[in-house]
């Protein structure tokens, strides 16, 4: 049985890691449901420990697409539809530009770039966001979101800026990032990544975030507006500090 299973996992991960991944999936997108981003970039870490270094970004996106998918349809009602045009233009130009050329960006001088974007926009001056910022913001996040991966805090800084209550930052949150991820697998696919070896494991670790959904929109609900932006600000900022150490360190 345990042959069985191997057969139908991709090639270097063993069905003991497979189930670790499955877990995650479930309780990274619970994460997200709950305080509305830090689930990728926890599951980007614990993918990052097993996949080869050519299927983490990819494969993270596929995952990450599906739990937004099914968050954006169990929330469908709370979404804010104005910035998703801006937004979404501004994605596809960024993954276009950034899938059709080769970057050699230092990924240390990339994190503490990040992680000071970030921590600025917790905590500095709250600029207005009109659609200019959002297209920008849309067009910067995709082009690096094709060699790091896991920009959804960038994203959330750019949501936060629109003032809204905690269940439509979630819901647009993830209808934005459906659109991102949407169109990164898309230009991994032109790029020629071959999928069909994860086909199972990325079925599954989906399912379990949709579970891991279920339950953490369960959880959002019952968290009253101003817990729920303290909580957000403190992620926000613990993930910042995470990945100026990475930087550094590196």
């Amino acid at each position: 049985m345990t042959a069985d299973l191997a057969a139908l996992l991709p090639p270097g991960i063993p069905p003991l890691v497979a189930g670790l991944l499955v877990l995650t999936a479930a309780a990274t997108s619970f994460i997200t449901a709950a305080l509305g981003v830090g689930g990728g970039v926890v599951f980007l870490a614990v993918l990052g420990l097993f996949a080869p270094p050519s299927a983490l970004i990819p494969v993270h996106g596929v995952v990450q697409l599906g739990s937004n998918v099914g968050r954006t349809l169990l929330m469908w009602r709370d979404i804010s539809t104005a910035p998703l045009l801006t937004f979404g233009i501004g994605s596809l130009v960024g993954a276009a530009v950034g899938g059709s050329i080769a970057v050699d960006l230092p990924p240390h001088w990339l994190r503490m770039g990040l992680g000071l974007f970030i921590l600025f926009a917790v905590w500095g001056p709250k600029p207005e966001l009109g659609r200019a910022g959002l297209w920008v913001g849309g067009g910067v996040t995709s082009f690096l979101t094709m060699f790091f991966g896991a920009t959804g805090p960038l994203v959330a800084t750019l949501i936060k800026a629109l003032a809204l209550d905690r269940v439509t930052h979630v819901a647009t949150f993830s209808a934005c990032m459906c659109l991102q991820h949407g169109i990164k697998i898309a230009a991994f696919g032109i790029l020629g990544f071959a999928f069909a070896p994860w086909a199972w494991l990325l079925a599954a670790m989906i399912a379990a975030g949709l579970a891991g959904t279920v339950i953490g929109r369960h959880v959002l609900l019952r968290t009253p507006d101003r817990r729920f932006h303290r909580l957000l600000d403190i992620l926000l900022t613990a993930l910042a500090l995470r990945l100026l150490w990475m930087g550094l360190s590196a």
